[in-house]
């Protein structure tokens, strides 16, 4: 198989006009890992806000500011997603299982986002000013908390089908992530573990929810809080990392292979 055997391969790819059909296959995962890995950033900077203001400090929680913040981050994300998760337009290059992969996943967490956006819009303030904040979101979180919970076991199933059947191996038409191409177990584990990480904090957020509802973990927020929010905090940073990469990475693809 071709390889990219330069440093001038590695950033700029091979060239192999006429590879890709991009009119038949329109690809925007560069736009949804930004907005999904600022999406998790968001989301796990305002559980700490509860948290630090459960263990006793003194917290102005942002409601209306993290409701934007959702709300943009959600709309791209759920219209993206719906697009792909309907349309399936990777298919007709071969990446039908990718639709799944970054499509429907993409639609639930931005699904969600827009629905903590217009609650926070809507009902923030009054939760910020209950006397224990973190139990009053808790308790409002604990129906929705169980499709997280499913989400993230989705994530793991996600995280198994990646390393079995070795995917998300970028060409060496592609710059910078081409390179690996010889080696398709590299991105396989990278993307795998990343997904895995955003699961395991989404497979965690339930049994936090639940346990702080019934006041178990109200005083310090609880080490499960402490672990969802470093989870999706270092998975929001690496995706979010991951979208800008591709911004350049794509458009080299999309240039070598038009």
């Amino acid at each position: 198989m071709d390889r990219q055997d330069s440093f001038e391969d590695f950033i700029k790819g091979l060239e192999e006009p006429g590879l890709v059909n991009w009119a038949d296959m329109p690809t925007y995962n560069t736009v949804m890992a930004l907005a999904a890995g600022v999406g998790l950033i968001l989301v796990a900077l305002a559980i700490r806000e509860f948290v630090q203001r459960a263990a006793g400090h003194e917290v102005v929680i942002n409601t209306n500011g993290y409701a934007a913040g959702f709300a943009v981050t959600g709309i791209i994300q759920f219209v993206t997603g719906l697009h792909m998760t309907l349309t399936w337009p990777l298919a007709a290059g071969g990446f039908a299982f990718d639709n799944i992969i970054f499509g429907e996943t993409t639609l639930a967490f931005g699904t969600l986002l827009l629905i903590a956006a217009f609650f926070m819009w809507k009902k923030g303030d009054e939760l910020a000013g209950a006397p224990s904040p973190l139990v009053a979101a808790a308790h409002t979180t604990k129906p929705i908390s169980i499709f997280v919970g499913g989400l993230g076991l989705a994530l793991f199933a996600i995280t198994l089908a990646g390393l079995v059947y070795q995917l998300y191996t970028a060409p060496p038409q592609e710059p910078i992530s081409g390179f690996f191409a010889p080696w398709p177990m590299f991105e396989a584990i990278f993307l795998s573990a990343l997904f895995f990480i955003v699961g395991l904090g989404a497979f965690l957020f339930p049994i936090a929810v639940y346990r702080t509802s019934g006041g178990k973990a109200e005083a310090q927020g609880g080490g499960l809080w402490t672990a969802i929010i470093w989870l999706w905090i270092v998975g929001g940073v690496i995706f979010g990392l991951f979208g800008v990469l591709n911004f350049y990475s794509h458009i080299g693809f999309i240039v070598n292979t038009q």
